[in-house]
């Protein structure tokens, strides 16, 4: 089925890439990053792409990004597999069972696919969909938080170490108490705190948490309150040792420019999914997606904890209905990784992309067309 479906999705969008991403086995290694050519990769509307897929062997989406102590960049990202699962608007079709890391010696270099870093069969507490994670590092360990499903329909999110960048990672027999919804973001500070920014509605179940508890039953999409302030990511200071929180997870407040919440309503500026948090200046930038308006924006503030003003959009629709990313600085440059749908045309299988990102004097960030001219 994955093999019929590259090769329409590749006579569909004239893409070379794709035919690598068909015939491409999983683990074969390096893979350069995809340049133009007399054959380039459009758009179904016939936009020529700002940039190309990372790797073309195997799928990738939610890109977290790192550089560790060695120089080298890590994308820790979720793994897409074509599963059998109709689409729906809780994402029952994005049935990722493991993770594949990504590596990078310089930008536009080789990119490797490393072997299965942690497998859904290895977490004694999950049973399906390892969707989007993150990693940190401390004191000679790495840190892998994953979001999974529980035995009984909820995400919980759990945390596996590893010597190594690319793992494998172990993980804890329990899911971090305390935890749910999705998308776990780490950031640590300069001052050497941690914090975990995490949640996401409709699939993400952050609306069927309100109470503490998880309820099966709860609403589909959001609170159903268009008029009231949305739903909010949450945040909470991890412990020193990195696996439990420090503190009960809070909500993470983003107002408007006039100082008020953002309402359920406003689709175009209201949290979605994909929290993700980096520092520029002092400032402190909470970037997420807006889901189904299909926008990456940011808003900024004075403390890790918020608020958060809203400031503007970073990326503009993809090719593609999901928009995850995360923002790093790497080789004296800022970039923006992200992913759409390039290789496939398919929602459920994705390729991950990057491309530099800039801030303005002023401290606001340049919008970011995924598409060029």
């Amino acid at each position: 089925m994955a093999q019929r479906r590259c090769n329409l999705a590749w006579l569909a969008l004239a893409a070379t890439t794709a035919l690598a991403a068909c015939s491409g086995a999983p683990g074969n290694g390096a893979q350069q990053q995809a340049a133009p050519n007399a054959a380039e990769p459009r758009a179904p509307d016939g936009r020529r792409y700002l940039s190309q897929p990372l790797v073309t062997e195997i799928y990738t989406a939610d890109p977290s990004a790192h550089v560790w102590g060695d120089g080298k960049l890590y994308v820790y990202g979720s793994h897409d597999i074509d599963g059998d699962a109709q689409e729906d608007d809780l994402g029952g079709h994005f049935e990722m069972r493991d993770y594949r890391i990504l590596s990078m010696d310089k930008p536009g270099g080789p990119v490797t696919v490393h072997p299965v870093a942690l497998d859904v069969d290895d977490v004694p507490w999950a049973e399906k969909q390892m969707w989007a994670p993150d990693a940190a590092y401390k004191d000679g360990t790495y840190y892998l938080y994953f979001p999974a499903k529980d035995r009984q329909g909820a995400f919980r999110i759990g945390v596996a170490t590893s010597k190594s960048p690319v793992g494998p990672f172990k993980p804890n027999p329990q899911p971090i108490k305390g935890s749910f919804s999705i998308d776990p973001a780490v950031f640590t500070d300069d001052d050497g705190a941690s914090y975990m920014y995490f949640g996401g509605i409709w699939g993400g179940q952050l609306q069927r948490n309100t109470t503490g508890t998880y309820d099966a039953n709860g609403s589909k999409t959001d609170l159903e309150q268009p008029t009231q302030p949305a739903l909010a990511p949450k945040i909470a200071r991890l412990a020193p040792g990195m696996t439990e929180f420090a503190e009960t997870p809070r909500d993470v407040q983003i107002l408007d420019p006039q100082g008020k919440p953002i309402l359920g309503g406003d689709t175009d500026r209201r949290f979605f999914e994909a929290a993700w948090m980096h520092k520029y200046n002092g400032q402190y930038y909470l970037s997420y997606s807006t889901g189904d308006t299909h926008y990456l924006v940011y808003a900024t503030g004075t403390s890790p904890y918020g608020p958060f003003t809203y400031r503007g959009r970073i990326l503009e629709p993809v090719n593609g209905w999901t928009s995850h990313h995360s923002i790093a600085q790497w080789d004296g440059k800022w970039w923006l990784f992200y992913h759409d749908v390039q290789l496939s045309g398919q929602t459920r299988l994705r390729n991950v992309k990057m491309t530099p990102l800039t801030h303005n004097p002023d401290g606001t960030i340049q919008t970011i067309d995924p598409f060029v001219p």
